[in-house]
């Protein structure tokens, strides 16, 4: 019997370690890309998805500052965070393909599933940068915002979308060139070239998240400007903060007349 894309994407989800969440991640968008998955939800996704002992998840106001970005001390704390993001953007992917999809249909699976491999892959590479600056995932506190954002927002497609690729990923858009610039600066090529590649595979994971979104607004008979609007402002407690990357922003499919007023 052919084991369901649903039961396979829990399974990941449920995984605790982070490799090991990588890997099989990777598995279930393999092996749905070669058809080895039925098209069928037949279990739930999990409230909370599996996760290591560490790192200790804190509020956000409760996390210790960073420290200055040149020191030693500093980048390490980057790269955790950075860690701590693409790990939590694993689940993020999986859960959207695993409790939307039934919903939204083959091709939307197919493409969140693809995001899901793609963060597993960005994961993968930070975490081995992370280790060669004599650190690990785990050895600092993190935050669970981002998990937060998608729980608030499980009931709903729509609002998962706009809040999700929209604001949250939409964000990495602004604030990962200055990052990329100043770890170049500070002679780190190969995290420069880590994050260039990130900053790509995002442009192409937030417009997965727009054209899905449209699809949604079309479908409700809602206009998408005011639709998007309404859902984030229910449903996402922060601002739309500028700086924006617009050119970054338009190749995902975001104008700037959408956000622009929510700023």
């Amino acid at each position: 019997m052919t084991r369901t894309v649903a039961a396979a994407i829990r399974e990941a989800l449920l995984e605790c370690d982070p490799r090991a969440k990588a890997m099989a991640t990777r598995k279930v968008a393999r092996d749905w890309r070669l058809g080895r998955l039925a098209f069928a939800f037949d279990v739930e996704m999990p409230e909370v998805p599996g996760r290591p002992e560490a790192p200790e998840l804190l509020p956000p106001k409760h996390m210790p500052k960073r420290g200055k970005g040149g020191s030693e001390r500093g980048r390490i704390a980057l790269w955790h965070a950075l860690a701590h993001i693409e790990f939590v953007a694993i689940d993020l992917a999986l859960d959207m393909a695993g409790r939307f999809g039934g919903e939204m249909g083959e091709g939307f699976v197919g493409d969140f599933l693809s995001v899901a491999a793609d963060e597993a892959m960005h994961y993968a590479l930070i975490d081995r940068h992370l280790r060669s600056l004599g650190s690990h995932y785990g050895a600092l506190p993190a935050h669970d915002g981002l998990w937060e954002a998608a729980h608030k927002t499980r009931g709903d497609v729509g609002a998962r979308l706009a809040v999700v690729p929209m604001v949250l990923e939409a964000r990495g858009l602004d604030v990962t060139p200055a990052t990329r610039d100043r770890v170049k600066a500070g002679g780190d090529e190969r995290g420069g070239a880590i994050l260039q590649r990130i900053l790509d595979d995002e442009i192409r994971h937030v417009r997965f998240g727009a054209n899905h979104f449209a699809d949604v607004a079309k479908r409700l008979n809602e206009d998408h400007d005011s639709l998007w609007k309404t859902l984030v402002s229910r449903h996402f407690g922060g601002a739309v903060k500028p700086p924006f990357n617009d050119s970054a922003r338009l190749a995902a499919g975001l104008s700037r007349d959408l956000y622009a007023d929510l700023a």
